[in-house]
């Protein structure tokens, strides 16, 4: 079964008030089997817009990665970031097909 990933891009513009959603996203993700596969770290925009910060977050599988947007914590949560970022998030499924 693939995996499910959430993949995020985000301008923060006030990283006071931005760092208690960060901390309480950690046992969020937890709860749902999340792990970081990018957080941060150095980019290079190649192509079209990108933000200031990237994550990247697996999850079992797709079903899991939106039972973990819906649930009452992160959406809770939620109301912690936007008024400190701007973000832009999708929640896709992995490929587990042939590759090259």
């Amino acid at each position: 079964m693939p995996k499910g990933y959430w993949i995020g891009r985000v301008d923060v513009h006030n990283e006071d008030g931005y760092k208690p959603y960060a901390t309480a996203n950690l046992p969020i993700f937890k709860k749902f089997g999340g792990r970081y596969v990018v957080r941060g770290g150095q980019f290079t925009g190649v192509e079209g817009q990108s933000r200031s910060r990237n994550v990247v977050i697996e999850f079992p599988d797709f079903e899991t990665a939106m039972a973990c947007y819906r649930s009452p914590e992160y959406q809770a949560n939620i109301e912690v970031r936007q008024p400190h970022s701007i973000a832009d998030l999708i929640i896709i499924e992995g490929y587990d097909g042939p590759q090259p």
